[in-house]
Protein backbone atom coordinates (compact mmCIF):
# COMPACT_ATOMS: atom_id res chain seq x y z
CA UNK A 1 0.00 0.00 0.00
CA UNK A 2 2.86 2.37 0.79
CA UNK A 3 4.40 1.79 -2.64
CA UNK A 4 1.02 2.34 -4.29
CA UNK A 5 0.44 5.66 -2.49
CA UNK A 6 3.94 6.86 -3.34
CA UNK A 7 3.38 5.99 -6.98
CA UNK A 8 -0.05 7.64 -6.98
CA UNK A 9 1.26 10.90 -5.50
CA UNK A 10 4.18 10.88 -7.90
CA UNK A 11 1.73 10.38 -10.76
CA UNK A 12 -0.49 13.24 -9.60
CA UNK A 13 2.57 15.49 -9.45
CA UNK A 14 3.71 14.59 -12.95
CA UNK A 15 0.12 14.68 -14.16
CA UNK A 16 -0.14 18.26 -12.92
CA UNK A 17 2.55 19.24 -15.42
CA UNK A 18 0.68 17.52 -18.24
CA UNK A 19 -2.58 19.14 -17.12
CA UNK A 20 -1.10 22.67 -17.26
CA UNK A 21 0.28 22.03 -20.73
CA UNK A 22 -2.96 20.42 -21.89
CA UNK A 23 -4.93 23.43 -20.66
CA UNK A 24 -2.80 25.67 -22.84
CA UNK A 25 -3.38 23.46 -25.88
CA UNK A 26 -7.14 23.40 -25.27
CA UNK A 27 -7.50 27.14 -24.59
CA UNK A 28 -5.83 27.96 -27.91
CA UNK A 29 -7.79 25.29 -29.76
CA UNK A 30 -11.15 26.41 -28.37
CA UNK A 31 -10.49 30.00 -29.45
CA UNK A 32 -8.76 29.51 -32.80
CA UNK A 33 -9.46 25.87 -33.80
CA UNK A 34 -5.71 25.44 -34.20
CA UNK A 35 -3.48 23.08 -32.22
CA UNK A 36 -0.41 25.03 -31.18
CA UNK A 37 2.78 23.00 -31.30
CA UNK A 38 4.73 25.91 -29.82
CA UNK A 39 3.90 24.94 -26.23
CA UNK A 40 7.08 22.85 -25.71
CA UNK A 41 9.23 25.85 -26.62
CA UNK A 42 7.36 28.17 -24.26
CA UNK A 43 7.74 25.58 -21.50
CA UNK A 44 11.50 25.37 -22.05
CA UNK A 45 11.87 29.15 -22.28
CA UNK A 46 9.96 29.64 -19.02
CA UNK A 47 12.18 27.22 -17.12
CA UNK A 48 15.37 28.80 -18.50
CA UNK A 49 14.12 32.29 -17.65
CA UNK A 50 13.46 31.27 -14.06
CA UNK A 51 16.95 29.75 -13.83
CA UNK A 52 18.40 33.18 -14.59
CA UNK A 53 15.95 35.34 -12.64
CA UNK A 54 16.01 33.23 -9.47
CA UNK A 55 19.66 34.13 -8.87
CA UNK A 56 18.73 37.83 -8.63
CA UNK A 57 15.19 38.07 -7.28
CA UNK A 58 14.60 34.64 -5.72
CA UNK A 59 12.66 31.62 -6.92
CA UNK A 60 9.20 32.66 -5.73
CA UNK A 61 9.45 36.06 -7.41
CA UNK A 62 11.06 34.64 -10.53
CA UNK A 63 8.23 32.20 -11.30
CA UNK A 64 5.40 34.74 -11.78
CA UNK A 65 7.72 37.18 -13.56
CA UNK A 66 8.81 34.46 -15.98
CA UNK A 67 5.20 33.37 -16.53
CA UNK A 68 4.21 36.94 -17.43
CA UNK A 69 7.20 37.39 -19.74
CA UNK A 70 6.52 34.12 -21.57
CA UNK A 71 2.85 35.13 -21.83
CA UNK A 72 3.98 38.36 -23.49
CA UNK A 73 6.24 36.36 -25.81
CA UNK A 74 3.35 34.09 -26.78
CA UNK A 75 1.11 37.10 -27.36
CA UNK A 76 3.79 38.64 -29.56
CA UNK A 77 4.05 35.44 -31.59
CA UNK A 78 0.31 35.44 -32.13
CA UNK A 79 0.27 39.09 -33.19
CA UNK A 80 3.26 39.01 -35.53
CA UNK A 81 3.38 35.47 -36.91
CA UNK A 82 -0.10 33.99 -36.67
CA UNK A 83 -2.39 37.00 -37.04
CA UNK A 84 -1.55 37.41 -40.76
CA UNK A 85 -2.52 33.76 -41.25
CA UNK A 86 -6.17 34.23 -40.29
CA UNK A 87 -8.32 32.62 -42.95
CA UNK A 88 -5.62 30.19 -44.03
CA UNK A 89 -6.13 26.42 -43.72
CA UNK A 90 -5.80 25.14 -40.17
CA UNK A 91 -3.13 22.67 -41.26
CA UNK A 92 -0.94 25.51 -42.55
CA UNK A 93 -1.23 27.44 -39.31
CA UNK A 94 -0.39 24.32 -37.27
CA UNK A 95 2.76 23.83 -39.36
CA UNK A 96 3.74 27.43 -38.68
CA UNK A 97 3.45 26.82 -34.93
CA UNK A 98 5.95 23.97 -35.36
CA UNK A 99 8.29 26.48 -36.96
CA UNK A 100 7.77 28.86 -34.05
CA UNK A 101 8.57 26.03 -31.66
CA UNK A 102 11.84 25.24 -33.42
CA UNK A 103 12.95 28.88 -33.54
CA UNK A 104 12.17 29.58 -29.88
CA UNK A 105 13.89 26.36 -28.75
CA UNK A 106 17.03 27.07 -30.80
CA UNK A 107 17.32 30.54 -29.29
CA UNK A 108 16.61 29.24 -25.80
CA UNK A 109 19.16 26.44 -26.11
CA UNK A 110 21.87 29.07 -26.61
CA UNK A 111 21.16 30.26 -23.05
CA UNK A 112 21.27 26.74 -21.63
CA UNK A 113 24.58 25.61 -23.02
CA UNK A 114 25.88 22.12 -22.35
CA UNK A 115 25.38 22.13 -18.59
CA UNK A 116 22.21 21.52 -16.60
CA UNK A 117 20.84 24.74 -15.15
CA UNK A 118 19.06 24.80 -11.78
CA UNK A 119 15.91 26.84 -11.21
CA UNK A 120 16.68 27.44 -7.54
CA UNK A 121 13.58 25.78 -6.11
CA UNK A 122 13.76 25.48 -2.30
CA UNK A 123 12.59 21.86 -2.01
CA UNK A 124 14.70 20.01 -4.59
CA UNK A 125 14.37 16.27 -3.92
CA UNK A 126 13.50 16.70 -0.23
CA UNK A 127 10.83 14.39 1.16
CA UNK A 128 8.02 14.79 3.66
CA UNK A 129 5.79 12.27 5.40
CA UNK A 130 2.13 12.39 4.37
CA UNK A 131 -0.38 9.89 5.75
CA UNK A 132 2.52 7.74 6.84
CA UNK A 133 4.03 7.75 3.35
CA UNK A 134 7.29 9.44 2.46
CA UNK A 135 6.89 11.52 -0.71
CA UNK A 136 8.89 14.22 -2.43
CA UNK A 137 7.78 17.74 -1.59
CA UNK A 138 7.91 18.85 -5.21
CA UNK A 139 5.05 16.53 -6.18
CA UNK A 140 2.83 18.01 -3.48
CA UNK A 141 3.75 21.54 -4.61
CA UNK A 142 3.02 20.66 -8.24
CA UNK A 143 -0.39 19.23 -7.45
CA UNK A 144 -1.38 21.96 -5.00
CA UNK A 145 -0.32 24.76 -7.33
CA UNK A 146 -2.11 23.19 -10.27
CA UNK A 147 -5.33 22.86 -8.27
CA UNK A 148 -5.12 26.56 -7.37
CA UNK A 149 -4.35 27.63 -10.95
CA UNK A 150 -7.18 25.52 -12.36
CA UNK A 151 -9.63 26.97 -9.81
CA UNK A 152 -8.63 30.52 -10.77
CA UNK A 153 -8.93 29.74 -14.48
CA UNK A 154 -12.37 28.18 -14.14
CA UNK A 155 -13.56 31.15 -12.07
CA UNK A 156 -12.12 33.51 -14.69
CA UNK A 157 -13.95 31.81 -17.54
CA UNK A 158 -17.22 31.60 -15.64
CA UNK A 159 -17.51 34.94 -13.84
CA UNK A 160 -15.36 37.56 -15.58
CA UNK A 161 -16.48 39.56 -18.61
CA UNK A 162 -13.31 38.71 -20.49
CA UNK A 163 -13.66 35.03 -19.65
CA UNK A 164 -17.26 35.01 -20.84
CA UNK A 165 -16.16 36.72 -24.05
CA UNK A 166 -13.59 33.98 -24.60
CA UNK A 167 -16.25 31.33 -24.08
CA UNK A 168 -18.52 33.11 -26.58
CA UNK A 169 -15.77 33.16 -29.19
CA UNK A 170 -15.08 29.48 -28.55
CA UNK A 171 -18.77 28.73 -29.09
CA UNK A 172 -19.29 30.78 -32.28
CA UNK A 173 -16.82 33.35 -33.58
CA UNK A 174 -19.25 35.01 -36.00
CA UNK A 175 -21.97 35.48 -33.41
CA UNK A 176 -19.44 36.79 -30.88
CA UNK A 177 -18.16 39.29 -33.45
CA UNK A 178 -21.72 40.43 -34.16
CA UNK A 179 -22.15 41.09 -30.43
CA UNK A 180 -19.17 43.44 -30.40
CA UNK A 181 -16.57 41.05 -29.00
CA UNK A 182 -13.06 41.56 -30.33
CA UNK A 183 -12.25 38.09 -31.64
CA UNK A 184 -8.67 39.11 -32.41
CA UNK A 185 -8.11 40.16 -28.80
CA UNK A 186 -9.48 36.84 -27.60
CA UNK A 187 -7.05 35.00 -29.88
CA UNK A 188 -4.15 36.99 -28.45
CA UNK A 189 -5.27 36.48 -24.85
CA UNK A 190 -5.66 32.73 -25.36
CA UNK A 191 -2.06 32.53 -26.57
CA UNK A 192 -0.86 34.62 -23.63
CA UNK A 193 -2.63 32.40 -21.09
CA UNK A 194 -1.30 29.26 -22.75
CA UNK A 195 2.22 30.70 -22.70
CA UNK A 196 2.03 31.49 -19.00
CA UNK A 197 0.74 27.98 -18.21
CA UNK A 198 3.54 26.43 -20.27
CA UNK A 199 6.15 28.47 -18.39
CA UNK A 200 4.77 27.28 -15.05
CA UNK A 201 4.80 23.68 -16.28
CA UNK A 202 8.41 24.09 -17.36
CA UNK A 203 9.40 25.25 -13.89
CA UNK A 204 7.75 22.19 -12.37
CA UNK A 205 9.59 19.88 -14.76
CA UNK A 206 12.90 21.49 -13.81
CA UNK A 207 12.41 21.35 -10.03
CA UNK A 208 14.77 18.83 -8.54
CA UNK A 209 16.18 17.89 -11.93
CA UNK A 210 17.30 21.12 -13.60
CA UNK A 211 16.96 22.45 -17.13
CA UNK A 212 18.67 20.91 -20.14
CA UNK A 213 18.10 21.11 -23.87
CA UNK A 214 15.87 18.00 -23.88
CA UNK A 215 13.36 19.26 -21.32
CA UNK A 216 10.86 20.18 -24.04
CA UNK A 217 10.25 16.49 -24.83
CA UNK A 218 8.12 16.24 -21.66
CA UNK A 219 5.51 18.46 -23.32
CA UNK A 220 4.76 15.75 -25.89
CA UNK A 221 3.00 13.78 -23.16
CA UNK A 222 0.37 16.51 -23.02
CA UNK A 223 -0.87 15.38 -26.43
CA UNK A 224 -2.34 12.10 -25.12
CA UNK A 225 -3.86 14.14 -22.30
CA UNK A 226 -5.78 16.51 -24.58
CA UNK A 227 -6.91 13.68 -26.87
CA UNK A 228 -7.93 11.61 -23.86
CA UNK A 229 -9.93 14.41 -22.24
CA UNK A 230 -11.27 15.95 -25.44
CA UNK A 231 -9.76 18.71 -27.56
CA UNK A 232 -12.40 21.26 -26.61
CA UNK A 233 -12.81 20.48 -22.91
CA UNK A 234 -10.91 22.37 -20.21
CA UNK A 235 -12.06 19.93 -17.55
CA UNK A 236 -11.08 17.08 -19.84
CA UNK A 237 -7.57 18.56 -20.16
CA UNK A 238 -7.15 18.48 -16.38
CA UNK A 239 -8.57 14.97 -16.00
CA UNK A 240 -6.58 13.74 -18.98
CA UNK A 241 -3.33 15.21 -17.70
CA UNK A 242 -3.73 13.71 -14.24
CA UNK A 243 -4.79 10.35 -15.72
CA UNK A 244 -1.73 10.23 -17.96
CA UNK A 245 0.56 11.02 -15.03
CA UNK A 246 -1.00 8.41 -12.75
CA UNK A 247 -1.02 5.68 -15.42
CA UNK A 248 2.59 6.39 -16.33
CA UNK A 249 3.66 6.23 -12.68
CA UNK A 250 1.71 3.08 -11.81
CA UNK A 251 2.91 1.27 -14.91
CA UNK A 252 6.48 2.24 -14.13
CA UNK A 253 6.08 0.88 -10.59
CA UNK A 254 4.30 -2.42 -11.24
CA UNK A 255 4.83 -3.37 -14.88
CA UNK A 256 8.21 -4.94 -14.20
CA UNK A 257 6.57 -7.45 -11.84
CA UNK A 258 3.25 -7.96 -13.62
CA UNK A 259 4.31 -7.93 -17.28
CA UNK A 260 8.11 -7.83 -17.61
CA UNK A 261 7.83 -9.08 -21.19
CA UNK A 262 6.64 -5.59 -22.21
CA UNK A 263 10.15 -4.25 -21.68
CA UNK A 264 11.72 -1.90 -19.12
CA UNK A 265 10.53 1.33 -20.79
CA UNK A 266 6.88 0.50 -21.41
CA UNK A 267 5.83 3.24 -18.97
CA UNK A 268 6.95 5.79 -21.57
CA UNK A 269 4.38 4.57 -24.09
CA UNK A 270 1.63 3.69 -21.58
CA UNK A 271 -0.06 7.12 -21.96
CA UNK A 272 -0.35 6.59 -25.70
CA UNK A 273 -1.79 3.11 -25.20
CA UNK A 274 -4.35 4.60 -22.79
CA UNK A 275 -5.19 7.25 -25.39
CA UNK A 276 -5.77 4.63 -28.09
CA UNK A 277 -7.99 2.55 -25.81
CA UNK A 278 -10.16 5.55 -24.94
CA UNK A 279 -10.41 6.64 -28.57
CA UNK A 280 -11.69 3.20 -29.53
CA UNK A 281 -14.59 3.71 -27.12
CA UNK A 282 -15.05 7.49 -27.34
CA UNK A 283 -13.54 8.94 -30.54
CA UNK A 284 -14.01 12.51 -29.28
CA UNK A 285 -12.37 11.89 -25.91
CA UNK A 286 -13.91 11.45 -22.49
CA UNK A 287 -15.36 14.98 -22.32
CA UNK A 288 -15.04 16.21 -25.92
CA UNK A 289 -18.03 17.47 -27.88
CA UNK A 290 -19.28 15.28 -30.68
CA UNK A 291 -19.26 17.16 -33.96
CA UNK A 292 -22.17 16.77 -36.31
CA UNK A 293 -21.69 17.90 -39.90
CA UNK A 294 -24.63 18.44 -42.23
CA UNK A 295 -24.15 17.40 -45.84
Amino acid sequence: MTEFLQSLIRGLGSGSIYALLALGFVIIYKSTRVISFAQPAFMLAGAVLVSYLAADIGFFAAVPVAAVLIAVLALGVERTVLRPMIGKPVFVVAIITIGVDVVVRVVTNAFIGLDVRQVGDPWGLSTVTLLGVEVQQRYLVMFGTTVAVVAVLFAFFRFSRVGLAMRAVAYDQEVALAQGISVGSVFALSWAIAGGLAALAGVFVATGAGVDQQLWVIALKALPAIILGGLDSLGGAVVGGLAVGVVESLVGTYQGDVAPWLGPNFALVAPYVLMLVVLLVRPYGLFGSKEVERL
